[in-house]
């Protein structure tokens, strides 16, 4: 009975988190005049990354490297495969030409920098102290550029509206505390019904708990393409996972080096890889995400854990 009423609570957290979220962030775009794009890619991503970022520190800290970087590598394959390809499933996502060819190289140069200085399976200070400059760089870059200012659509949800810039703030912090604690609450029902049910911890792991790790960025890459910001709902997928690479992976090792006993180098070429498979998809499908790409996503996200499952990769 507990676990049911932790799953329903949960789904509330969910549905008026990611409501406060995106609304707040919309309204916090057009009072600062930039793109939801930026809103996506730097506010919410930092936030939906941020679960990320305690787990790999406290992975680190208490000498499990490995669940560190897995955490960010299996964040990023799934923030892919599964958020945008769900999200693209329900409503279609769209991007500027524009904006794709300034945003995808910030995304292609994190995906392959972290290929190149995991690859020997170690990270020291000195280079997560660089992708944490890098982090700094990329903030700055996403709130310097003076043609991401528009005019933004009237939001859908004419709760609160009209409030200043601290409330929107302010909005958005309970937006992502709801979420969080939302998705908390139903790892934690979902994963007492599978014991209680006698599924594998295994299973448990790679579904229930993967999928929930990843619900702060379906539910708000969801709602904001269902009122119409598809934009933001990409920029949110494209800044969590630079963010987990150069914030995670970035201040994790600058406060204990990651030296990593398991052969990882296959993940660190599919993370690679998706990203430019969604980055191709992109931009040969007219600059759109449709519901056929959202499927192949999927399919390239269940193939990968079923390769993991059964030891072939």
């Amino acid at each position: 009975m507990l676990d049911l009423v932790q799953i329903i609570a949960g789904l509330a957290l969910l549905y008026y988190g990611g409501n406060f979220l995106v609304t707040g962030s919309v309204r916090l775009a057009r009072i600062l005049k930039i793109s939801p794009f930026a809103i996506g890619a730097t506010v919410i991503a930092f936030g939906t990354s941020a679960p990320e970022l305690a787990v790999a520190l406290l992975a680190s800290l208490e000498g499990n490297p490995e669940l560190a970087m897995g955490n960010v590598i299996g964040s990023n394959i799934a923030n892919i495969g599964l958020v945008l390809g769900l999200t693209a499933l329900l409503t279609p996502l769209s991007i500027g030409p524009d904006r794709l060819r300034r945003e995808s190289a910030p995304l292609l140069f994190a995906s392959l920098l972290i290929v190149v200085i995991a690859w020997n399976l170690e990270i020291n200070r000195a280079e997560g102290s660089f992708m944490v400059c890098l982090l700094g760089l990329y903030i700055w870059r996403s709130f310097s550029h003076k043609e991401d200012i528009v005019e933004e659509m009237e939001d859908e949800a004419p709760l609160f509206a009209g409030k200043d810039l601290y409330f929107q703030i302010l909005l958005i912090i309970v937006g992502l505390g709801l979420l969080v604690g939302g998705a908390e609450f139903l790892v934690a029902g979902g994963v007492g019904i599978a014991r209680n049910l006698g599924i594998s911890e295994w299973f448990i792991g790679i579904t229930i708990v993967a999928i929930g790790t990843s619900l702060p960025e379906i539910v708000s890459s969801m709602i904001a393409a269902k009122r119409g910001h598809g934009e933001m709902a990409i920029g949110n997928i494209f800044g969590s996972n630079i963010f987990n690479i150069l914030m995670v992976l970035g201040l994790t090792t600058t406060i204990h080096p990651l030296h990593i006993n398991e052969p990882i180098q296959p993940d660190l070429l599919i993370t690679f890889a998706i990203t430019g498979l969604l980055l191709g998809m992109i931009r040969y499908g007219n600059h759109s995400l449709g519901k056929l790409t959202g499927a192949i996503l999927i399919l390239v996200y269940c193939v990968y854990i079923g390769l993991k499952g059964t030891g072939s990769l």
